[in-house]
C-alpha cells in the first residue's frame, strides 16, 4: 500500500470533504491508504482581527504532529495553503509533495505564497482549466482533475406531478450575494408562476434578498438534508458574477444538481460556460432577460427539463463521479512514488 498524508483547512470544510475525505474508502482498491491531517482550529482566520496573530500561532502549532508523522508516509497531499493565503510550515512536510488548488488562491494578498507553494511540490493537481493555466507558470507538472460526485449518493429521485415548481440554489452562505445577481428574474418568475417557490438550503437563512412572503423556502445544510433538498428542485441555480476569482470556481453546485438529474440555469462563466458546451445540461443566462426566459422555458416545459435533467446525471456519471475520477488520482499518485 502506498501512504499518503493529506493536509486540510479543516473537518467541516467542504473542499475537504469532495477533494480529500470522499476518496480515502475508493483509494484503497488502487493500493492507496490516505490519511487526512486536518487543522483542528480551521486554516481559515476567525472574524475578529484581534485574535487572528493568536490564532494563527496556535493554529500552526496544531499541524506539527501531522507534519511530523508525515515523514513515515510515502507521499504528502496538500489541499491547499495550511493558513489561509500564507507559506508557512509546507517546506516541513514529507517529500514529494503533492499540491491540490480549487479556487483561484493566487488572487488573495499578492499571491506570493502559492507561488512559492506550488515551487514546492513536485505536482500541482487543479480543478479546472483556468486554474491550471495560471499554475503552469509556476510548476510544469500540472495537471487537471475536477472536484468529484458521488453519484450513488447524489441520484435522481422520481418526481410526483404534484405541479410543484421549485427553483433551488445550494451553497455556503458568503455565497448568497450571489443570489443577487437573478433577484429580478427571480421576483418576475414568482409572480408568473403563482405556484413557484424559491428553495434556499444554506448555512444561514437569505435574508438580503427581497421577494414576498412565503415564496422563500429555506433549508439548513446538513449532511442528512442535502440530497433530497436538491432532489426536490426543479430547476438549479448558480448566478456568479463574472470575476478571475468566480472563473477558477469548479462549479460544484453545478454539478450536484447535474447529479440528481435537475436542469440548470447559470451564469455562463468559466467552469459553467464549459459544461454548458459540453452538452445540452441548461440554460446560461447574462442578465435578467435571459435569466427569465431560461426560468420561464423550463418551468413550461417539463418534459424539455427533464431531458436536460438525464443529460446532466448522464454527464455527471461519465466524466465527473468519484467512480471516474478516483483511477485518474489514483494513477497520478503513483506515478509520483513509483
Amino acid at each position: 500500500m502506498i501512504k499518503v498524508a493529506a493536509f486540510t483547512a479543516g473537518a467541516r470544510i467542504s473542499t475537504a470533504r469532495f477533494r480529500v475525505r470522499q476518496y480515502i474508502p475508493v483509494l484503497k482498491a488502487y493500493g492507496i491508504d490516505l490519511q487526512e491531517f486536518f487543522a483542528p482550529l480551521g486554516s481559515y482566520p476567525p472574524k475578529n482581527r484581534l485574535v487572528r496573530p493568536l490564532w494563527g500561532v496556535a493554529s500552526l502549532g496544531t499541524r506539527l504532529p501531522g507534519i511530523v508523522r508525515s515523514h513515515a508516509y510515502d507521499l504528502v497531499l496538500l489541499q491547499r495553503e495550511l493558513l489561509s493565503t500564507f507559506f508557512t510550515l509546507e517546506p516541513l512536510t514529507k517529500k514529494p509533495r503533492v499540491l491540490d488548488v480549487d479556487d483561484a488562491i493566487w488572487l488573495r494578498r499578492d499571491g506570493a505564497f502559492a507561488r512559492r507553494l506550488a515551487r514546492i511540490c513536485d505536482l500541482v493537481i487543479c480543478g479546472n482549466a483556468f486554474l491550471a493555466e495560471h499554475f503552469r507558470g509556476w510548476n510544469p507538472r500540472v495537471s487537471i482533475l475536477p472536484t468529484a460526485v458521488d453519484a450513488e449518493r447524489f441520484v435522481p429521485a422520481r418526481r410526483e406531478p404534484d405541479g410543484a415548481m421549485t427553483i433551488g440554489w445550494s451553497g455556503a452562505s458568503d455565497g448568497l450575494v450571489d443570489l443577487k445577481i437573478a433577484e429580478k428574474a427571480l421576483q418576475v418568475i414568482l409572480k408568473m408562476y403563482p405556484r413557484a417557490r424559491l428553495r434556499v438550503m444554506s448555512n444561514e437563512a437569505p435574508r438580503c434578498l427581497d421577494f414576498p412572503a412565503g415564496s422563500v423556502e429555506f433549508i439548513p445544510w446538513s449532511p442528512e438534508a442535502e440530497v433530497q433538498a436538491i432532489q426536490g428542485m426543479s430547476i438549479g441555480i448558480m448566478p456568479l458574477e463574472d470575476n478571475l476569482w468566480n472563473r477558477g470556481k469548479c462549479a460544484y453546485k453545478m454539478l450536484l444538481y447535474m447529479s440528481c438529474g435537475v436542469p440548470v440555469v447559470v451564469s455562463p462563466v468559466g467552469m459553467n460556460d464549459e459544461l454548458l458546451r459540453t452538452a445540452p445540461i441548461g440554460r446560461g443566462a447574462r442578465n435578467t432577460e435571459e435569466w427569465v426566459d431560461a426560468l420561464g422555458e423550463f418551468l413550461s416545459r417539463p418534459e424539455e427539463a427533464a431531458a436536460a435533467g438525464q443529460r446532466g446525471r448522464n454527464l455527471v456519471v461519465e466524466r465527473f463521479s468519484v467512480s471516474a475520477i478516483a483511477p485518474r488520482l489514483a494513477s497520478q499518485l503513483c506515478q509520483l512514488v513509483s
